[in-house]
């Protein structure tokens, strides 16, 4: 029997060998004939079928679902099967710090599914020659081999039962990411940021109103489908330096448990590349344009240039934003949040924040756009007894009307308000830290007072 089995595989590889030099002495006519006849010769002798999954799909556009479902599939059922492993650490919320396992580059697998064999493998190929692209040289695709006589089985109820089993294992292992951009391609850590709304310093009716306004859109696909609109929503938060516009965007992201993309606008070379960064992030996701008025050029009114020497009529900022080397305008900049390519998507929530709402053009902020414009000012005496509850686990203390009276007569940010609560030694106590508040609202009254007596006296 060795001795057959011997022969045979010799037989095979001069069989190879003289088909491989017949086809190199043929004709290029003539080879696509035999190469049409040998296929289906193969396809008789070969019973196995392939399907193989890109990790992006439209001329590399988008990453591909398809592709991160098996290879989060995979990552689970590979730990005990494959040979070559690749390991994560990833923290999860609420238990241990696990390690996440997948099956290595160029590597293969086998399982069974109701008594057929499958074969997964995981391939990556990085082509000789250095072409310029804006994603990575590499491919990588997952090939999926079974037997021709189990094709329903495997495309109705395997592949239906892979994606299942994907989607559950996502929701176990979910870990919150925070993203960030480099020309197309985006870096991301663990989102650990503890800010909830719970413990968001504001007014207790406007926090309940964007929680509300959460849940609402959080369960609207259908709606959003019923009315024609691409299933996204733009909040804009507004107001004066450390009033907790980065808390907020933090305890959006952890009530609807999605990922964070921070979009810095000044890293992103023209609008090609800002379309390909914003289709290629996930669902269950808010996008983030911080201090957008400082971003870019793009808090004008797209006036014309006026009239003169050396100008054209009719050329806008956008132009003048070309000739510094700017390219993202602000046409750009509305069509992938708001136009076409805003439906690449869903379940979006893009958030635009800014010190100085005056400044940004009417366009960018619409309602439609921006549908839900979000100030958060100065501290007010319910976000004061929210941070003393939370910063020094009281509820009331006979300083409290007093502290009442000087937030109503100054300005003071709840960052300010958060840094004079909290103890900076062992030795400070309850009522020390209320009096060091009590001391900065009067010294901060004071300054006020004294920059207004400056006005009117210039005046």
């Amino acid at each position: 029997m060795l001795k057959m089995w011997t022969q045979l595989g010799s037989l095979m590889a001069s069989a190879m060998f003289i088909y491989a030099m017949f086809m190199r002495l043929l004709p290029p006519p003539l080879q696509a004939h035999v190469k049409k006849y040998t296929h289906k010769f193969t396809k008789l002798v070969y019973p196995y079928i392939r399907i193989t999954f890109h990790e992006f799909t439209g001329e590399r556009l988008m990453r591909s679902e398809a592709y991160t479902a098996i290879q989060t599939y995979l990552s689970e059922n590979s730990s005990q099967k494959a040979a070559r492993l690749k390991a994560e650490m990833v923290k999860v919320k609420d238990t241990h710090t696990p390690l996440i396992l997948s099956i290595d580059d160029n590597e293969e697998i086998m399982e069974e599914f109701q008594g057929v064999k499958i074969w997964w493998s995981s391939h990556k190929i990085t082509p000789k020659t250095n072409t310029f692209s804006a994603y990575p040289d590499e491919k990588r695709y997952y090939k999926l081999t079974f037997h021709k006589r189990y094709r329903s089985l495997i495309i109705e109820a395997y592949l239906k039962h892979v994606l299942e089993e994907a989607k559950t294992i996502e929701m176990k292992n979910r870990q919150l990411k925070l993203y960030t951009n480099s020309k197309t391609r985006w870096s991301h850590v663990a989102l650990d940021h503890p800010a909830r709304f719970e413990t968001l310093a504001m007014k207790p009716n406007k926090k309940e109103e964007v929680i509300n306004d959460l849940v609402k859109f959080k369960s609207g696909k259908s709606y959003y489908a019923k009315i024609g609109k691409a299933w996204k929503r733009g909040y804009l938060l507004y107001g004066p330096p450390g009033t907790g516009k980065s808390s907020m965007i933090a305890a959006m992201a952890n009530f609807m448990n999605y990922d964070v993309y921070d979009l810095e606008l000044t890293a992103v070379k023209d609008n090609s590349e800002l379309r390909k960064l914003l289709i290629n992030t996930s669902s269950k996701s808010i996008i983030v344009i911080e201090d957008i008025d400082c971003s870019l050029d793009l808090t004008g009114q797209r006036k014309k240039k006026k009239e003169g020497k050396g100008s054209k009529r009719g050329i806008d900022e956008d132009n003048s934003d070309d000739e510094k080397g700017i390219k993202v305008t602000l046409s750009g900049l509305l069509n992938v949040i708001d136009g076409i390519w805003s439906a690449c998507g869903g379940e979006r929530i893009i958030v635009f924040t800014t010190n100085f709402v005056e400044k940004l053009d009417p366009a960018l902020i619409r309602r439609g756009r921006m549908d839900k414009h979000i100030e958060l000012s100065y501290c007010c005496y319910e976000a004061f007894k929210l941070l003393s509850k939370n910063y020094l686990d009281i509820e009331s203390h006979n300083l409290f009307p007093k502290i009442d009276k000087l937030l109503e007569e100054t300005k003071m940010t709840p960052a300010d308000v958060a840094e004079n609560l909290m103890p900076k030694s062992l030795n400070e106590d309850v009522d020390t830290c209320l009096h060091n508040l009590i001391q900065a609202l009067e010294m901060s009254k004071e300054d006020a007072e004294k920059k207004q007596s400056n006005v009117q006296a210039t005046e």
